[in-house]
């Protein structure tokens, strides 16, 4: 009995190990099946959003993007050229909200001061608070806004709701969203910060 038994469970050893081995090799094989599609989903959606960075939407990345790097740590920069022959700088952002990652692309104008374009994105920000940030109201408010006070970078500041109206140098955070709003304050100043040089040889 105590034989059957223990050939039971070395039976029964084999048959999950056999199974975890077959189910793996699945995932596997589903996995490398579908990743290329993955990415080209992914790539898709990252055109998509440097795209509305300038106010365009659609299948138009070819005719008005091309991506460039600059300066010697090979910083990445998408260049927009737009209808009437102006370019404007579209720069990457990553950093941190309150409960994960925050991304998104700033747009700046040909001075490199003021912002064309923004637009955000999250992982895991709290629905009708945080979250509010990929809202076209809270990206619409950085256009025209200055990253600079005479010669000297601020970056943007991110203030109370009510508060930044005057200020060229601020936008109204997300009511509720204090935490995400400053994760994207600082965001915006991290990303930047590394291609102040460029913007100065440029000037």
């Amino acid at each position: 009995m105590d034989n059957r038994k223990r050939n039971g469970n070395v039976y029964t050893f084999i048959y999950a190990a056999i199974m975890v081995i077959v189910v793996a090799a699945l995932l596997s094989f589903v996995s490398q099946v579908l990743k290329p599609r993955q990415v080209a989903n992914m790539m898709a959606e990252k055109q998509q959003s440097i795209l509305r960075s300038v106010h365009l939407e659609g299948n138009l990345y070819e005719r008005y993007i091309r991506d460039t790097v600059v300066g010697p740590a090979h910083l990445a920069l998408y260049i927009c050229t737009l209808e009437d022959g102006t370019r404007k700088y579209i720069i990457p952002l990553a950093g941190k909200g309150l409960w994960g990652p925050l991304r998104g692309y700033l747009a700046l104008n040909g001075d490199f001061r003021t912002i064309y374009g923004a637009v955000f994105d999250h992982d895991a920000e709290t629905p009708g608070l945080g979250a509010e940030i990929t809202t076209a109201a809270f990206s619409d408010s950085f256009r025209g806004k200055s990253l600079y006070q005479a010669d000297r970078f601020v970056s943007l500041s991110i203030l109370k709701p009510g508060k930044a109206a005057s200020n060229p140098n601020a936008v109204d955070g997300i009511s509720g969203g204090t935490l995400t709003s400053r994760g994207v304050e600082n965001m915006i100043r991290e990303s930047l910060e590394p291609y102040l040089p460029f913007f100065k040889h440029y000037e």
